[in-house]
């Protein structure tokens, strides 16, 4: 980085125009190499790997928020000097990005089948080359500081190579395996589904009451169904050992109606006996639940429909109707059998497919698996430790672990043709299965064999489930591997805690014997202005860059970062991003103002040490304070918060106050006086500018720019550091004093109608000899600012009849009402300040007459309620004297 050091400018536009900004920042940063990691060579590393999108289609506004907070941290180390790594990357989305290919295809009357799998492929090589351009074009609007020379996907050879031995191993250590299993699928794209690839709704449907009538003719059993059409799978009735009901029957035999098949009767803990009947009847083909009680007994696993969801053989007489047309049919057969004995209304939340909207079918089926309990039992113990990942907000630890306590065997075999391949071999002659990382078929030993390879894809998770580590160069031992691994943060949405981030971590274990990642910050979703979720079917979805054209990358990064709070959604709403939009305009005509009174100024010039003004040393311990608490807050990675202390710093104290001071040496006389406030003034706006930089990166760039500075960019300029010789509370209780007084006066001629271009009579009783110095010394600020004809201050000031009254901390103002106001006016106002001081007073009687009050709180507690009580009775008594002073 060059050191050169530059003056300040004053080519600042009238108005700040985000849209050159950005173009021109992001093309320097990038052309110049500042995001790209390892030019630190001694520096600690940071690192954070990207939670890749999917190459379906546009980032929305989700993506914003999650990608705008790593951004902010992976600035703020940069700035902080460390060897700061956010590597960029993107998913290939299995059956996601397989649905959009096949849906464009059905648009020109074509299938995949009608292209065969290789040419199919390439189609969807194509998409994913055009949206991962397109993503990346996304990410540059962001402002996004991520290191493309280390860019990966999770199809890229190297990636897949990680996949491939961690098959491998993981199917020789007995953790993977092959067998017939429920799980979701669906039948229109005829593929299993992930938990994450089923959305849940509300249907109203029917509770169908069925009678299967005991074989010795003694009687009937009464069930119930959602889905009567699975009753032609029942192999049998269960009900719980201890309902005294159905003791005698446990062991008989029942008839299923229309089939005819006998079906026993068994008992099983796994029956609420006290839900319904108590008697359920068991599918094992077509329910987890089932499946389980039919292995615990041993029960035939009779399939009913197949892949596409058509009723098959063994359904008898309702062969090739499809499920729903069967459910009709056996419906009207069970009533003209009189076995249903009643349909009941039933709302109930029912799976469906994610990408094709079909209604998920619990479904038997040979699928490829793995062994989840091993794998989780070292990431119990290791959270256990104390040695875990640190979750972000702490609550999720105890989701994590509940899910991990009770994981089941997981599904990663997918019929698609997207994806990683099962790196399995099928000998058709002997059907010996050949698991390998390479293919078998080059290999000399296996010429000859008919080896045909599984037609089958890995579950999507497979993949990224490796991300921190593979992204890395795993399973080589690579230099980034070692650098920047575990990496330090996992920035994510917490409805992926199962599905990802618990997977991540028992993968990283597993392989490189290491938690993936430190902390795991926890983000809620962005919902509508209503707290809807955002969806296509309701057209409330927010494109970031619409957000982008209208406001302002800064804008939209700001206002989503500081609403956001960990572990919860935030609503999005314009009105915010417009406000942010305000306040990025306010620090550009703060600076600007700001730049035209240091035209000339040097860098070297700039020296904050010797003696200055009360507001400069005041400025200077509010900058030292936010610069400590913004450090802090991020580290706690309280964005919300962090934004409100940016915004007070800013905007309240920055450009309401010092700024307005900083005009009397900037207009005045005093060559010495003027100097020194330019060196505060360029030094705060210097600092200021790198507190939001990793908020507003554009605009903090374009106006350091024009400030005295050293170095050619701010995203490489050092982050500011709390400095104990900048603390100064006598010049913060000098500044509360003085703005106190402003704002005390404004107030009254606000009251009175008096414009602040009319000058008036003003007089500032000290309580105290020190407060009296103070006030003297600083006398050119009150007259400046309250705009006096007249001013007198001391300890032995008495009110003038007819004046104006504020009790301020410390001192007594008056205001000489002669041709300002209205004495009964006046009289009427203190009132009601009146009425309001007894309220206190009588609000911290009772407070500290509780004698549970006094006994629990703490001393330092009570000792400021009886500080307020006196403070609020003191100015109770002056007011008091004051109405009858101005009553006569």
């Amino acid at each position: 980085m060059s050191e050169e050091k530059k003056s300040a400018t004053t080519e600042m536009p009238t108005t700040y125009d985000p849209k050159a900004a950005e173009d021109k920042w992001y093309s320097t940063w990038m052309e110049r190499g500042y995001f790209k990691a390892g030019q630190r060579k001694d520096a600690e590393p940071y690192t954070i790997v990207i939670p890749p999108p999917n190459v379906t289609g546009m980032l929305h506004i989700g993506h914003a928020l999650d990608f705008t907070l790593q951004d902010i941290l992976i600035r703020t180390k940069r700035m902080q000097g460390y060897d700061a790594l956010w590597l960029p990357g993107s998913d290939h989305a299995g059956i996601a990005t397989q649905t959009k290919v096949e849906q464009k295809l059905r648009e020109e009357g074509l299938t995949r089948y009608d292209l065969g799998r290789e040419k199919f492929l390439e189609k969807v090589w194509d998409w994913k080359d055009q949206y991962a351009t397109t993503i990346r074009q996304q990410w540059g609007k962001m402002g996004l500081s991520l290191d493309y020379s280390r860019e990966r996907f999770t199809l890229d050879e190297g990636l897949s190579q990680a996949v491939r031995k961690v098959f491998v191993q993981l199917y020789e250590k007995g953790l993977i395996y092959r067998g017939k299993r429920i799980i979701n699928w669906d039948p229109v794209n005829r593929t299993a589904l992930s938990d994450i690839e089923v959305e849940y709704k509300e249907v109203q449907g029917h509770l169908y009451h069925l009678r299967y009538p005991l074989k010795d003719g003694s009687g009937y059993v009464t069930v119930a169904t959602t889905r009567p059409e699975t009753m032609l799978g029942d192999t049998a009735v269960a009900v719980h050992p201890k309902d005294e009901r159905y003791a005698d029957m446990i062991g008989k035999v029942l008839v299923l109606p229309i089939i005819g098949r006998e079906i026993p009767i068994i008992a099983d803990d796994y029956v609420d006996k006290e839900f319904g009947s108590g008697a359920v009847k068991i599918t094992p083909a077509h329910d987890p639940n089932d499946f389980e009680v039919g292995l615990r007994h041993d029960l035939p696993q009779i399939t009913v429909m197949d892949e596409s969801g058509t009723m098959n053989a063994e359904a008898g007489k309702y062969q090739g109707l499809d499920r729903s047309d069967c459910r009709k049919q056996i419906v009207a057969d069970l009533k003209e059998q009189g076995v249903l004995i009643n349909i009941e209304d039933h709302t109930h939340q029912v799976g469906h497919s994610e990408r094709t909207g079909a209604v998920v079918e619990p479904y038997l089926s040979t699928q490829w698996f793995v062994e989840m309990k091993p794998l989780a039992e070292r990431a119990i113990k290791k959270q256990q430790s104390g040695e875990g990942v640190n979750f972000v907000p702490d609550r999720f630890e105890k989701t994590y672990l509940n899910w991990i306590e009770n994981v089941r065997d997981w599904c990663i075999s997918r019929q698609l043709w997207w994806g990683h391949r099962i790196p399995a071999w099928y000998d058709e002659e002997t059907g010996e299965i050949i698991v390998s990382a390479e293919d078998p078929t080059t290999l000399p030993e296996n010429a000859g064999r008919k080896l045909r390879q599984d037609e089958d894809v890995l579950d999507t998770w497979f993949s990224s489930g490796l991300w921190p580590f593979s992204t890395l160069g795993w399973p080589e031992d690579t230099e980034d591997l070692k650098r920047y691994y575990p990496t330090s943060v996992l920035v994510t949405g917490y409805d992926i805690i199962y599905f990802w981030v618990a997977r991540m971590i028992f993968t990283a274990l597993e392989f490189t014997d290491e938690i993936p990642f430190k902390d795991v910050l926890m983000h809620g979703l962005v919902r509508d202005a209503d707290g809807r979720k955002m969806s296509k079917s309701l057209g409330n979805g927010v494109d970031p860059l619409d957000v982008i054209e209208k406001y302002g990358a800064d804008a939209m990064r700001y206002m989503i970062s500081t609403s956001s709070t960990p572990g919860q959604d935030l609503r999005f709403r314009w009105e915010r991003v417009e406000q942010a939009r305000n306040f990025a305009n306010k620090i550009w005509n703060a600076s600007r103002f700001a730049l035209m009174n240091l035209e000339g100024f040097t860098y070297e010039e700039r020296d904050i040490s010797g003696e200055l003004g009360t507001a400069d040393y005041w400025i200077l311990h509010r900058l030292n304070e936010t610069s400590r608490d913004i450090t802090r807050l991020i580290e706690a990675y309280e964005f919300g918060e962090t934004g409100r202390v940016l915004y007070n710093f800013i905007w309240d104290d920055l450009c309401d106050w010092y700024i307005e001071f900083a005009k009397l040496s900037f207009y005045g006389e005093d060559p010495v006086a003027k100097k020194k406030t330019q060196s505060v003034l360029a030094y705060v706006l210097d600092q200021t500018m790198r507190l939001i930089h990793p908020f507003m990166p554009y605009i903090s760039e374009e106006i350091w720019q024009h400030l005295p500075h050293e170095g050619e960019t701010i995203t490489l300029a050092s982050w500011p550091v709390y400095d104990p010789a900048l603390e100064n509370p006598e010049a913060v209780a000098e500044m509360n004093l003085l703005m106190d007084t402003i704002r005390a006066v404004r107030n009254i001629r606000a009251e009175v109608n008096v414009p602040m271009s009319k000058k008036i009579e003003l007089m500032v009783k000290a309580n105290s000899a020190e407060t009296s110095s103070i006030i003297a010394r600083n006398s050119h600020y009150i007259k400046r600012f309250c705009n006096t004809s007249e001013f007198d201050s001391g300890l032995d000031l008495n009110s003038p009849d007819k004046a104006m009254t504020a009790i301020i901390t410390g001192a007594e103002l008056y205001l000489p009402l002669a041709g300002l106001i209205d004495i009964e006016q006046e009289v009427a106002r203190l009132e009601k300040e009146l009425e309001n001081l007894e309220g206190e007073v009588l609000r911290v009687e009772k407070k500290l007459a509780n004698e549970g009050f006094v006994a629990k709180a703490p001393a330092k507690v009570i000792e400021e309620e009886r500080a307020k009580q006196a403070d609020y009775s003191d100015k109770r008594d002056k007011v008091i004297a004051r109405i009858k002073e101005l009553k006569g």
